[in-house]
């Protein structure tokens, strides 16, 4: 039994990069017939985005903005330049947003999560993401399949018949969410079905808390997480080394200071940030929202790609204050009028019945001059006024929040 999927996991990270970065100018062609990335990227020339420094210097596109893009221009916001009949399904996410799948095996590139988790050609897997309109349940059945499995389109819910197609067809994985897992096996602990031809799974959609993680296990089921999203499918996914999760292949994850589009210093907690490399349907610096750090080095597992931690938590921390909204594109603001300083964190709170907020600022360079410059700052980007806290260089959380509401 091979360890890895392919031999686009084990090659040299400098060996992919130069791949990824070669093919990313005819992508970014592609993406610029659409108008909105023609729009956005006016004035770029393809060619010339070659590396992880040019691409940082394009806009992000924030996921926050694609309801109203795709309100204004259906079915595809202006993103994707093809007809909608050229690809093989077409489904519908809360905002409304309009998600195409690709005609391509493996169009969410998930068979590699699964391979990573266990699963292998002829294993009988069974499906409890829905398939109805949204792409979740489709996401993990064309990978299932991409690999060789076969699948029974369970989705979720509906734990009687479910437990007659499992004690019939004996499947050996999983896939859903963490804690319809967890229901099923209660509930077939309660009723005296037999689920125990279940073996491995890949959980994803929801939290899996270490807690949940030891019961699955006590219960003899070999569980791995993966990350992903309607919009790009499996983005990073759990490994035998159960040590972060290995980024997928043909994408390029940038993590950057939240609201900006700025990269984080190694080692930092920020927001990830996703291209893709299908020309049919490419992303260009999609900012997904949620929060993560790079690892150091290579996985044990072998994998050489970059590795996350996994999901941090959400770097959209827009909070009201007095009123007012404060975004965390203005903590990053001021930070980029003050060389001298490091993290930034606006800390919100009630003083009496009134809204208070203080920026801590890290800097090796604290005096009463550069204190009273931040606050003008302060005052001036945000419309409030606050207090201002010089701290040490380090002496902030490095967990990617830029304003806590601790009201």
């Amino acid at each position: 039994m091979t360890a890895h999927y392919d031999a686009l996991e084990t090659r040299e990270q400098a060996a992919r990069e130069a791949d990824l970065f070669a093919r990313l100018p005819g992508v970014l062609r592609s993406a610029m017939t659409a108008p909105v990335y023609a729009d956005r990227l006016k004035g770029v020339d393809p060619a010339t985005v070659t590396s992880r420094a040019a691409l940082a210097g394009l806009p992000v596109l924030r996921k926050s903005e694609l309801p109203a893009l795709h309100k204004a221009s259906t079915p595809f916001g202006g993103l994707v330049a093809a007809a909608p009949g050229s690809f093989a399904r077409l489904f519908t996410s809360p905002g409304p947003i309009f998600e195409p799948e690709g005609r391509q095996a493996d169009p969410w590139r998930g068979a590699r999560a699964l391979f990573a988790a266990g699963f292998r050609p002829d294993d009988i897997v069974l499906n409890t993401f829905s398939y109805h309109l949204t792409p979740g349940g489709f996401i993990f059945d064309a990978s299932a399949r991409a690999l060789g499995c076969a699948v029974i389109p369970a989705g979720p819910g509906n734990t009687e018949q479910q437990f007659e197609l499992i004690e019939a067809y004996r499947p050996v994985g999983y896939s859903g969410t963490p804690d319809f897992l967890k229901i099923l096996l209660d509930a077939a602990a309660s009723s005296g079905r037999d689920v125990s031809s279940i073996k491995r799974a890949l959980v994803s959609g929801a939290a899996f808390p270490p807690s949940l993680q030891a019961e699955i296990k006590a219960r003899g089921i070999d569980a791995y997480q993966a990350f992903g999203t309607a919009d790009l499918g499996l983005i990073a996914f759990e490994t035998s080394a159960r040590d972060g999760m290995v980024v997928n292949e043909d994408l390029i994850i940038e993590i950057v200071k939240p609201g900006t589009g700025d990269p984080v210093a190694p080692g930092d907690v920020g927001e990830i940030v996703v291209t893709s490399l299908d020309p049919h349907h490419p992303w260009i610096r999609l900012a997904l929202g949620d929060l993560t750090t790079a690892l150091p080095g290579t996985s044990p597992c072998g994998r050489t790609n970059m590795r996350i931690r996994g999901w941090m938590g959400r770097a959209d921390q827009t909070t009201k204050i007095k009123g007012m909204f404060v975004r965390p594109e203005q903590i990053a603001e001021i930070g980029n009028r003050h060389s001298a300083l490091g993290r930034l964190r606006l800390v919100v709170t009630r003083q009496g019945e009134t809204d208070a907020m203080t920026l801590k600022a890290e800097t090796a360079a604290a005096n009463d001059a550069l204190r009273e410059e931040i606050a003008g700052t302060l005052r001036a980007v945000t419309k409030l006024g606050g207090e201002v806290e010089l701290v040490r260089p380090g002496a902030l959380p490095n967990d990617g929040k830029v304003i806590a509401d601790e009201r």
